[in-house]
């Protein structure tokens, strides 16, 4: 299993898009509504801009929200995608 990889910036790029950077340099973007379920996740989906409120914790590594949801660092690098796409 490869290392756990903290978030360090977050930006809302549009519904529910955000651009993720991590400590390794790493810009990503990420659709985060396939993964807003459950009762943690529910006040983000019926509320956008409790959403947009989305902010880095530094101590936990990872993004969270004013009514304390998160989203694990590692599942956010593995569902994400690299903001620019590499060339071959």
């Amino acid at each position: 299993m490869e290392p756990i990889n903290d978030v360090v910036a977050v930006r809302v790029l549009s519904r529910y898009v955000v651009e993720l950077t991590f400590e390794s340099g790493d810009v990503r973007v990420l659709d985060l509504e396939p993964l807003l379920n459950g009762p943690v996740f529910e006040p983000l989906t019926a509320d956008y801009d409790l959403f947009k409120q989305v902010r880095v914790d530094p101590e936990a590594g990872t993004i969270v929200w004013p009514n304390g949801a998160d989203i694990s660092p590692r599942i956010l690098h593995a569902r994400s995608r690299p903001a620019v796409p590499e060339h071959s």
